[in-house]
């Protein structure tokens, strides 16, 4: 399964809890614009690299209009750390049973080492005010994911 949503798609509706255990669904999102970013596991490298970079930009974000959302597997209590290390200033998503990953379609199979798995792939979705996909950004690198999301 590859992403298959696209610019113009109404976005799946989810309903997950965030660090600090309170229930945030798609229509909690109505009227503000989004930026979903799914990312596989909390203190990771690559993922502290992006989480970072989208903080040092979250004013930036703000001030366009966007709340930033982060999606992982990981639960609240891992989400809390991650948040804490390094300050993050956005909401993180748990989603432990991958059903929002899935309704995305970022729920794949990986493979590493030349062994196959089943995780997250690293994709972004912006949404506008009114749930819609306004963009989706497959090729996300870590190190520039901000300046990308910018440039829409």
């Amino acid at each position: 399964m590859a992403v298959t949503l696209k610019t113009g798609d109404k976005a799946p509706d989810f309903k997950l809890e965030d660090q600090d255990g309170k229930t945030i669904k798609l229509s909690d999102l109505a009227g503000k614009k989004s930026v979903i970013f799914f990312y596989p596991a909390d203190m990771t490298p690559t993922c502290t690299i992006e989480a970072c970079k989208l903080r040092d930009n979250h004013s930036i974000f703000q001030s366009k209009g966007y709340e930033v959302y982060g999606v992982s597997p990981d639960d609240a209590k891992s989400h809390q750390k991650f948040i804490a290390k390094h300050q993050l200033p956005y909401t993180l998503l748990s989603d432990p049973d991958h059903k929002m990953a899935i309704a995305y379609g970022v729920w794949d199979e990986k493979q590493l080492f030349g062994r196959k798995y089943m995780g997250i792939v690293r994709t972004t979705f912006i949404l506008d005010e009114k749930g819609k996909i306004a963009e989706v950004i497959t090729k996300v690198k870590s190190k520039d994911h901000a300046s990308q999301i910018l440039k829409i």
